[in-house]
């Protein structure tokens, strides 16, 4: 257990999840104060908190429901979260837990804010993945008549490398699956007094669910307000394509990032003009399209990809469509956050 302050904690800058330093199912805007200012290029180490366990209908009492399914242990700052007078709207605003915004000193409006996941620990040993809400893929189907909430506790197997899962409710055979731990929610804050809410994503990022974005992963996003004012939060520990039951499995993590900013003129040159989210890993560039129906989604994230690779290495747009279809995957990242994404794998290697 990684309780707030325990343990390692990579980088000099570090912010707990307390209370007053989250937000609850709102993203922040411009009209938020920044909790701190960092210099680019800062690294900064975050303790997020998973919503699993501490939403109102798991009774907003983390010890019990987590007790239910024999865990001693629950992180503290869950605990005060949970028991705070946060004015956490059940039903109206997201479930999501994001930090409070931070400013980096220089970004301006219409350059790009890179966050760069360095480190991503499992703060607990054990995970959720729930179905709520008539919602997920199969919204009429589960997670069941008179049924309005289903979740599925997962352990971690010894070694911390992968979740089990049991075959039948209260049975002894598992399924193992291989963890490998990210943020669904990074972002930017957007223009104006009003925060956005946590489950759709945008241009601000926010809720992306791009489960490629691992330790070593940078996620660009164009800036919207002077100091960009950035956030993390959902912290999962394993998550596939489509993420189709609502949640993957939720599991607070202990995050460190890189903030860093790409000013306009070097975004311009190394990616053209970028309307949306952009992801890099170390092999793969990672454009991203969005929209409520996900064939609109699938053609933004086409179009994102030809203006990619134009903007990056010169190539003509009929040829880069060509390339795309012959050597491209395009994933569904999500498709249960309203606002459906599809993210597209282009090999950076094929273009060296």
């Amino acid at each position: 257990m990684l309780q707030p302050g325990s343990g390692p904690i990579p980088a000099g800058t570090y912010l707990p999840a307390t209370p007053d330093a989250v937000l609850w199912g709102r993203l922040p805007c411009a009209a938020d104060s920044p909790l701190l200012t960092v210099a680019a290029g800062s690294e900064v180490t975050v303790d997020t908190v998973s919503h699993e366990g501490i939403l109102e209908d798991q009774g907003r009492d983390p010890v019990t429901w987590f007790g239910r399914h024999g865990v001693t242990e629950v992180l503290e700052d869950a605990v005060a979260l949970a028991k705070s007078d946060d004015p956490h709207r059940f039903g109206v605003d997201g479930p999501h837990v994001v930090t409070r915004p931070i400013a980096v000193d220089g970004a301006r409006v219409g350059d790009l804010l890179a966050i760069t996941l360095l480190d991503a620990t499992p703060r607990v040993p054990y995970g959720v993945i729930s179905n709520r809400h008539g919602r997920g893929a199969l919204p009429g189907e589960y997670p069941g008549e008179g049924m309005p909430l289903f979740s599925a506790f997962a352990g971690v197997d010894g070694d911390g490398t992968h979740g089990l899962l049991p075959l039948v409710d209260g049975g002894e055979r598992t399924v193992r699956f291989p963890l490998r731990p990210f943020l669904g929610i990074m972002g930017v804050a957007v223009p104006g007094a009003q925060r956005p809410h946590s489950v759709p994503p945008g241009p601000h990022g926010g809720n992306l669910d791009i489960s490629l974005l691992t330790a070593g992963s940078t996620l660009y996003l164009p800036v919207q307000v002077d100091g960009a004012l950035a956030y993390v939060g959902d912290p999962h520990f394993a998550q596939g394509d489509g993420e189709v039951s609502l949640t993957a499995m939720e599991g607070s993590l202990r995050a460190t990032v890189r903030l860093d900013v790409v000013a306009r003129e070097e975004a311009l040159q190394r990616f053209g003009e970028l309307a949306g989210p952009l992801a890099e890993t170390t092999e793969l560039l990672v454009p991203t399209g969005l929209d409520e129906d996900l064939d609109t989604a699938v053609q933004n994230c086409v179009r994102a990809a030809i203006a990619l690779l134009q903007a990056r290495f010169g190539m003509d747009r009929r040829l880069a469509y060509a390339y795309l279809s012959a050597a491209t995957d395009f994933r569904i990242s999500q498709v249960v956050d309203v606002v459906k994404g599809v993210h597209a794998t282009i090999r950076k290697a094929d273009f060296a």
